[in-house]
């Protein structure tokens, strides 16, 4: 046990509060050292908020509180005033997130493995959204109008780690952010293994998770939680759109062989594209399950030659799915079955050469569509300005599901996140890039349209990146299964 400071007993009589309480009335009186004092109860803010009250009882102003402390009581205690104010119970990193001047938010993408060029782009959409946050840049204020600089003016700062597709990896470097850094939200995704591990982890510590890339219906379906939002389009919403199109360009009774990853993502879309076009009689000859990260196509591809099939639909995303594609050209499979990537991977167009030419996906966002929305013009000049390039999806997904968390705060007036949550289940409309949006309270789910795009002849393209036309903005109400279908049930708030 540390021994008690000589100059507390006197201190201690005049205090019936805590040995603390009395260390700070001696600091105060300067007859015990501030710096001892800050060391010992720096992490304390309970302790620090009955300090504050007392003082307050004995009559000492706010002026003197902050010259007797020379700065460092001050600098201890009064960032944490707003929670006083509030009078909310400590919950998850709130207050002590944002007992000071700036706020931390947690970022996990992957950077390395066969999802690290949509990471990267994911990545800079949400530094885009730090950006503009931070200056009050005028495409946030048409989002959260009710944001001037920072969140509640406090400075948004962030860490980035890299989570490989990996969910431990995500999860342990998000546990480090709330730990050592009071992350007050934690966001990233890409892989819905990733994301739906940190949906436990965000209900678990009671920290707000706002889901990057995540196609799983699982996300918000069996696996959601009270403290998990997502944005972005899903393998539910994603058949139900490309589905008509894929019966009315190709017919009724089709035969299709899949392309699937082995995990909640890959096995979640492809049973969506089943049950939805099982409803026109087609039918599926094979459905070729690979592991995340396959070096190599070859057996899988084989058995797909061998199916009959009349349909390639590859639920490979990333790298994956460029070399899969890739592959199935050299097994001349191209030639003789239609393609369909139900959900469309940023830069697969790029990255195979031309063989996206002619065919139809999914997408949650291409570039183009700001022909039909302001903020999507508004959007694209940004984010190519500062890295000179046309926004793929995982950037516009991460930069709106920031901009809608940052006006959630604003609108609550508070970083505690059960204020926060309340807001997003009020069900407001909210814009967004591809025109007004909303969340469900029963899921947590953004209520949003899905594009359909096709590839397009090289011939057609206008410049080096008008890769597809749009053939299709799918309304969202229509394409979203009911709140209960896949077992969500939220959990508590505290």
């Amino acid at each position: 046990m540390q021994e008690r400071h000589p100059s507390l007993q006197k201190a201690a009589k005049c205090s019936p509060h805590s040995p603390g309480a009395a260390q700070a009335f001696a600091c105060l009186r300067g007859v015990f050292p501030c710096e001892l004092f800050l060391e010992n109860f720096r992490e304390d803010l309970t302790m620090k908020a009955r300090i504050f009250e007392r003082a307050i009882e004995m009559s000492v102003s706010r002026r003197s509180l902050l010259q007797g402390s020379a700065g460092i009581i001050g600098g201890s205690l009064l960032p944490a005033m707003p929670s006083f104010a509030e009078d909310k119970p400590a919950i998850g990193s709130y207050p002590a997130g944002v007992s000071g001047s700036s706020a931390f938010i947690g970022i996990s993408v992957p950077r390395t493995g066969t999802y690290a060029v949509q990471g990267e782009d994911e990545l800079r959409g949400y530094q885009l959204a730090i950006e503009h946050i931070n200056t009050g840049h005028e495409l946030i204020k048409k989002i959260s109008p009710k944001t001037s600089k920072g969140v509640l003016g406090k400075e948004l700062k962030f860490g980035v780690a890299d989570s490989a597709a990996k969910p431990n990896e995500a999860v342990q470097a998000q546990q480090r952010f709330i730990s050592e850094n009071k992350a007050i939200m934690i966001t990233g995704g890409t892989s819905s293994a990733v994301a739906v591990a940190l949906n436990k982890l965000a209900q678990r510590e009671k920290v707000l998770f706002v889901c990057g890339i995540s196609g799983s219906n699982d996300t918000t379906g069996k696996d959601c939680v009270r403290y998990g939002f997502r944005q972005n389009f899903f393998g539910q919403t994603a058949a139900a759109a490309i589905g008509p199109v894929m019966v009315r360009e190709f017919g009724k009774n089709k035969k299709a062989a899949y392309l699937t990853p082995d995990y909640t993502y890959g096995h979640t879309v492809t049973k969506s594209m089943q049950d939805f076009l099982a409803a026109s009689g087609w039918t599926t000859t094979t459905n070729q399950v690979a592991p995340l990260g396959a070096p190599d196509y070859s057996s899988y591809l084989l058995n797909v030659a061998n199916s009959g099939a009349d349909v390639l639909i590859n639920v490979n995303w990333g790298h994956d799915a460029v070399l899969s594609t890739q592959q199935a050209k050299q097994f001349g499979i191209l030639d003789k079955m239609k393609l369909v990537v139900p959900y469309q991977v940023p830069f697969i167009a790029r990255e195979t050469g031309g063989l996206m030419q002619g065919v139809y996906a999914a997408t949650d966002y291409w570039w183009t569509v700001e022909d039909k929305f302001p903020l999507a013009k508004m959007f694209n000049e940004a984010f190519e300005k500062k890295y000179g390039y046309k926004p793929e999806w995982g950037a516009e997904n991460a930069y709106i599901s920031f901009a809608h968390w940052a006006r959630m705060a604003e609108e609550a007036g508070s970083f505690n996140p059960p204020d926060i949550i309340k807001v997003y289940e009020k069900g407001e409309t909210l814009p967004s890039f591809v025109g007004d949006v909303h969340y469900r309270k029963e899921d947590h789910q953004c209520v949003r349209p899905v594009i359909i795009v096709k590839g397009k002849m090289q011939k057609d393209m206008k410049n080096k990146e008008d890769y597809y036309d749009v053939v299709e903005i799918v309304p969202g109400e229509g394409l979203m299964q009911k709140p209960d279908d896949f077992g969500c049930k939220l959990g508590e708030y505290t």
